[in-house]
């Protein structure tokens, strides 16, 4: 009979590694084919024994823009934004999946405690899948305001930098996501009251964005009305959020707003210009992004030696 220990004795302990050791975000890349079943689960089980099934990811959208549109654009004459159906749905595609990947991720430890107290996996697993999930679930949002765009004339003036505009904002919304999920996931473990405080900045975020609104009603009302400084609206510009609805505002509003505004006899820039040092901000805003992400995931190494315990 063979002893095992003479087998073991030949392989150098460099080849072992501590049990249950992690090493962040590079494990979700190691364990990549169990993200790709956690990403799967949770697209086919979220409509499950649901009568309308995917139509949900058109039916909540569409009740939110109808609410916005009839409420603003029309009580509250925000319509003076042309094309304003475009300009207010195309922000809300950004805000769904900003709060969808952030939400999901807060909870995606907690809702997952079974296997968090008895398998050892990469716990970062959960946050990265969640907010691939909510990617997935993005996708027929925007492929609807695809063809709401493509019917209004987006396709005569579409641009490789619009495509990169909108490519940019998918990524800083998406990282943002994920780093706030890390974060808040990690203390939502310990302490419930942080899932409170996510729905809080949920609920601010929409309006903390030009999704409703023009980013020049901001700076009319911060240095012409309050007499406030000017510095504070570009504060305002380099929240990842805004920047990723401008983004967007760029790369489908305007294009299939130009036949509109042209006709009306305007110049488009004259009309909503565009944000000033747009594309040094985009730069700026994806580094916070990073930073956000680089920091959820620091808290989310310190916190996770103890989530089976607090769980």
């Amino acid at each position: 009979m063979t002893d095992t220990r003479d087998i073991f004795a030949v392989v150098p302990r460099a080849e072992f590694d501590i049990p249950g050791k992690s090493h962040g975000l590079i494990d979700v890349v190691r364990w990549r084919y169990l993200l790709r079943l956690l990403v799967r689960t949770g697209v086919t089980t979220r409509y499950r024994n649901s009568v309308l099934g995917w139509m949900w990811s058109y039916v909540r959208p569409a009740a939110q823009f109808l609410v916005f549109w009839i409420v603003l654009g029309l009580f509250m004459n925000l319509d003076r934004v042309p094309n304003y159906a475009v300009y207010l749905f195309s922000g809300i595609v950004v805000i769904n999946l900003f709060s969808e990947g952030f939400k999901n991720a807060t909870t995606s430890i907690v809702g997952n405690a079974a296997l968090v107290r008895k398998v050892f996996l990469p716990r970062q697993l959960f946050a990265v899948s969640a907010v691939l999930v909510s990617f997935v679930h993005f996708l027929p949002q925007v492929g609807l305001l695809l063809i709401v765009c493509l019917l209004m004339g987006w396709a005569g003036h579409i641009t490789i930098l619009g495509m990169l505009a909108a490519l940019a904002g998918i990524f800083i919304v998406m990282v943002f996501a994920l780093g706030l999920g890390l974060l808040f996931g990690a203390i939502n473990v310990r302490f419930r009251d942080a899932e409170n405080i996510v729905e809080l900045m949920l609920l601010l975020a929409t309006w903390a964005s030009p999704v409703l609104y023009s980013w020049t009603m901001v700076q009319d009302a911060i240095v012409d009305k309050l007499q406030w400084p000017s510095w504070l609206v570009d504060v305002y510009l380099l929240n990842p959020i805004t920047q990723s609805v401008q983004l967007f505002h760029y790369a489908f509003w305007r294009p299939a707003t130009q036949d509109l505004v042209n006709a009306s006899g305007y110049v488009g820039d004259e009309l909503v210009p565009l944000s000033p040092n747009l594309a040094v901000n985009t730069l700026w805003t994806a580094l916070i992004a990073v930073a956000a992400l680089l920091v959820g995931q620091m808290v989310f190494r310190r916190l996770e030696g103890k989530f089976a315990q607090d769980l």
